[in-house]
């Protein structure tokens, strides 16, 4: 377990034995992991010496955490339930607290047009560098963007992805490295094998010892070094700036994780053309993003449906009700 991971409070055996339940199930449950570190400093804070979890002690917790939201709390509150259920059947007599009322999401991804998506793409051809600098990501931006819009990769996903994990012969990559834990296969396309072509044979030829290793990064800067999500962060806000679209940031879009999201609703508005009813697409496309639940992939349909009315005529009631409005779980991408 990683340094800052290593619990030290009366709660420790249990907080990894919760972890390690986790893990079995396939869940890296890296955000629970600092929540519950959260748990830990708390519970040497307050000198807790007996393994258990009373209702006054979630109480006194609960009182410093008044700069968290509420989809903060929510969270937090369910690691406690499951920390104490946990302990409870490991014989830990305990107050499991009960969870408060789910908050709404309140927030509405950007969903880039076709157009503005050929206008990313062209001006992330046309960056030059002005001096010399061995640290530039500049070379795998063009590439890095269009992988993410035609795959649907989270940026973290598509920058752990090393030269071994690409199969172009077999049009697919291995992403190994996922936010949920679990290893997945993404389909290449056509028009995205040409490009990752034609980038690899380019950074192939960089006087670069090892940069087309199998362990190597496929994305790397001009020195050979990994790209960072900063790195890729900075280039697209340039970009956006010089596509004339509004960047408001302070994590409100357009963001590059909206990339993701365009994908999600490109891809249902051509099965739909395509005359595939939504609904029976949706498992199709929440393999293809990595989810765990229908319901975490559920709100694109919804999405999808108010930016393109006349699909929403290709949605049949049945699985509509299958489906329902109500979504009882949140996709934590965001």
């Amino acid at each position: 377990m990683a340094e800052q991971f290593n619990y030290s409070s009366v709660l420790a055996p249990y907080m990894k034995h919760l972890l390690e339940i986790k893990s079995s199930a396939g869940i890296s449950a890296h955000r629970t992991k600092w929540i519950l570190k959260e748990f830990d400093d708390f519970a040497n804070s307050e000198q807790l010496s007996d393994a258990h979890v009373t209702e006054e002690f979630i109480q006194r917790w609960r009182a410093t955490r008044n700069a968290d939201c509420d989809r903060t709390l929510y969270a937090k509150y369910s690691v406690w339930s499951q920390l104490a259920r946990t302990m409870s059947r490991c014989g830990c007599e305990c107050f499991i607290p009960r969870l408060p009322k789910q908050p709404k999401p309140d927030f509405t991804p950007y969903i880039f047009t076709p157009e503005q998506m050929t206008a990313i793409f062209h001006a992330a051809d046309s960056c030059r560098l002005y001096d010399i600098r061995m640290g530039t990501a500049l070379i795998s931006i063009p590439a890095i963007l269009r992988l993410l819009y035609g795959t649907g990769m989270r940026v973290s996903e598509a920058l752990s992805v090393r030269n071994r994990d690409v199969h172009l012969d077999e049009h697919y990559i291995h992403l190994r490295k996922t936010k949920n834990g679990s290893e997945r296969i993404v389909p290449v396309s056509g028009s995205l094998d040409a490009v990752l072509r034609q980038y690899t044979g380019y950074r192939d030829r960089m006087p670069v010892k090892g940069v087309s290793s199998g362990e190597g990064l496929l994305f790397v800067k001009a020195d050979g070094t990994g790209v960072s999500q900063g790195a890729v962060y900075a280039n697209f806000k340039k970009i956006l700036d010089t596509c004339g679209i509004p960047h408001i940031g302070n994590h409100h879009g357009p963001r590059v994780h909206d990339l993701r999201h365009t994908y999600a609703v490109h891809a249902l508005v051509q099965m739909g053309h395509a005359g595939m009813d939504l609904y029976t697409a949706l498992p199709i496309l929440s393999t293809a993003l990595g989810h765990h639940s229908l319901a975490a992939t559920e709100q694109y349909v919804r999405l999808t449906c108010s930016m393109y009315p006349e699909l929403e005529e290709q949605c049949s009631e049945t699985n509509a009700f299958v489906y329902p409005t109500a979504c009882p779980a949140y996709d934590y991408d965001d």
